[in-house]
């Protein structure tokens, strides 16, 4: 496919300093072969071809089946053993702990493990390690001491590194469900069931942990049905794959859009006493998206992880108690509230070194002493955004330092990050393709960053606009209808490696505009005697978009942005999320 049009309708640099990037030629072929072949909208078809989505795929495309999506659990390597494990320990009534990661997919994870347990009347012990004393996953000590109370130890969202943490878990047998990269060697547990194995041919590399646990728990559940047996309701669970899902930024292809499609009308439900008191605690007062669960929910679950206790987003999302499902939104919302002061302040003072450092290459990174690391992942995520590329964020703390990045799609961070582990410029180091984790030497801390750097270029990073804006064509005011609406949304949801759909409004005239809040902007617009359309920029006046669109009058822009329902006492109309503006 066409790798686009760059400099989209001449604009190299727009007001915000980006470049547009609008569809290629191929790519517009292929959306009217769509369009011809499946009588869908055209704008629709745009989307479904930048997809790659042939004419025979759009119907299932648009309508994905966890049925159809949903592979086989026995393809992942150590599925059996581990799926036999569990169920002789239910069978022997035997202790069971689930030792979680502490961000939001380890607590959905833990959360999908404790529920099926719960629910065939048993109940187990969960453990997560605390950030700031323990670090991320098993640790000696810990596996040591579950070890002497309980036979099982399930290991979710973390494990497949721990050789040695394993190996102090003497007299258990451990299971590790993972999905982060491995090593040539894997540790001496009873079964690692992760699709990022080295053995493995990576075609469920997508999932994240929580999907990999709803795999296990398919398997189970098949298993006990072979044994005359009714397994727990596996469809009431999906809520909890979701939010891992988008939260974890796994991609939004394969059987992923399904669990999130899927799980986000469970989570409508509202039946999960957890999610329910998160949920209205932030006052989503809509049904909720995958905007709700990567930027309003994920947060507030990962909050206790990050500065606050670290089991409280595992507590939250597995509890049956109501009561007990409030108390804990409250505690995680002020959580979230306190996390937000102290990534401001990291944020600002890593985005001002970034910058002095340079952001054109293929890494940006910054490192602080005192920085807290529980939101130096926010702050890679916040450079990577504002640069597009792989970000690094280092807290020091005297001697070493601990850091978390955040990758571009296309670029493996995991690996690198890995490898660098392997040449010994890092004490320790692993991930996954999106986001990884790492401990350095102070003293070896440039000369780790500049081979990351080289490791990261040789996979392309940096090659793309600092601030590239990816469209999928051309619209007119008239075409923006609730019903082009909810035909863009069948192809959702949208998310990593599946962005949102973009449309430009060209040489549009600005009726009206107003400062609403402190730095957004409302505005009208429409072409010349055609109909008008709202449009509404969040933050517009963080940058030149606010003062260059409040003045009407100012002659004709190009606007780009993604339509939305804006739902408001009682009314539901079109708008226009604008996200970035040019003088026509």
């Amino acid at each position: 496919m066409s790798a686009g049009i760059a400099d989209y309708l001449g604009i190299a640099r727009s007001l915000t300093g980006r470049r547009w990037v609008g569809p290629g030629l191929e790519h517009e072929r292929q959306a009217e072969a769509l369009a011809q072949a499946t009588r869908l909208p055209p704008a629709l078809c745009a989307v479904l071809a930048r997809r790659a989505v042939t004419p025979d795929q759009a119907a299932d495309f648009l309508a994905p089946s966890l049925r159809a999506l949903l592979p086989d659990p026995m393809t992942l390597r150590d599925m059996e053993p581990a799926a036999e494990r569990l169920l002789s320990a239910l069978k022997r009534r035997e202790k069971i702990a689930v030792f979680a990661d502490y961000d939001v997919d380890g607590g959905a994870s833990a959360a999908l493990m404790l529920t099926w347990l719960r629910a065939m009347g048993h109940d187990a012990t969960l453990y997560i390690p605390d950030r700031i004393e323990e670090g991320y996953g098993p640790n000696d000590a810990a596996m040591a001491a579950l070890a002497q109370d309980h036979a099982l130890i399930v290991c979710v969202d973390c494990g497949t590194l721990s050789h040695g943490p394993i190996a102090a878990a003497k007299g258990a047998d451990v299971v590790v469900l993972d999905h982060h990269l491995g090593s040539e060697t894997l540790p001496a547990a009873l079964a690692v069931v992760n699709p990022n194995r080295q053995d493995e041919p990576g075609d469920l590399g997508h999932l994240c942990a929580a999907g990999v646990v709803f795999l296990l728990l398919v398997e189970l559940n098949r298993r006990l049905r072979g044994q005359g047996t009714q397994g727990p309701d596996l469809m009431a669970m999906l809520d909890l794959v979701a939010l891992a899902t988008v939260a974890d930024v796994a991609p939004l292809i394969g059987v992923n859009r399904a669990f999130v499609r899927q799980g986000l009308k469970v989570m409508g439900a509202r039946q999960r006493p957890g999610l329910r008191a998160l949920a209205d605690v932030a006052r989503i007062d809509q049904a909720p998206s995958p905007y709700h669960l990567g930027f309003v929910l994920g947060p507030r679950v990962n909050a206790g992880g990050r500065i606050g206790a670290a089991d409280l987003g595992a507590r939250l999302l597995s509890t049956t108690s109501a009561a007990e499902a409030l108390q804990l939104a409250q505690q995680l919302d002020a959580l979230n509230e306190e996390r937000r002061a102290v990534e401001a302040l990291v944020r600002e003072e890593a985005l001002a070194q970034a910058e002095r450092r340079g952001v054109d290459g293929p890494l940006v990174w910054a490192a602080g002493e005192g920085w807290h690391p529980g939101v130096i992942g926010i702050v890679a995520a916040r450079l990577k955004e504002a640069t597009n590329r792989p970000a690094v964020v280092i807290a020091l703390d005297g001697a070493e330092g601990k850091g978390s990045g955040r990758s571009v799609s296309g670029v493996d961070l995991g690996a690198s990050v890995q490898r660098l582990a392997a040449e010994g410029l890092l004490v320790k180091g692993g991930g996954h393709r999106m986001a990884a984790g790492l401990t350095v030497v102070t003293d070896r801390l440039e000369e780790a960053m500049s081979r990351l750097s080289e490791l990261l270029a040789r996979q392309g990073a940096g090659l793309g606009g600092a601030a590239d804006l990816r469209l999928d064509g051309l619209m007119m005011p008239g075409a923006a209808t609730p019903e082009l609406i909810e035909a863009l949304d069948q192809a959702g949801p949208f998310g990593q490696a599946a962005p949102a759909p973009r449309f430009v409004f060209p040489s549009m005239r600005i009726t009206s505009a107003r400062r609403i809040g402190t730095n957004h902007l409302r505005l009208r617009f429409g072409d010349t005697g055609g109909p008008q359309l709202e449009g509404v920029a969040f933050g517009a006046f963080d940058t030149p978009l606010g003062p260059a669109l409040e003045q009407t009058g100012r002659g004709l822009f190009h606007l780009a942005g993604r339509l939305e329902i804006n739902s408001y006492g009682g009314r539901n109309t079109v708008q226009l999320r604008l996200d970035d503006a040019a003088p026509a």
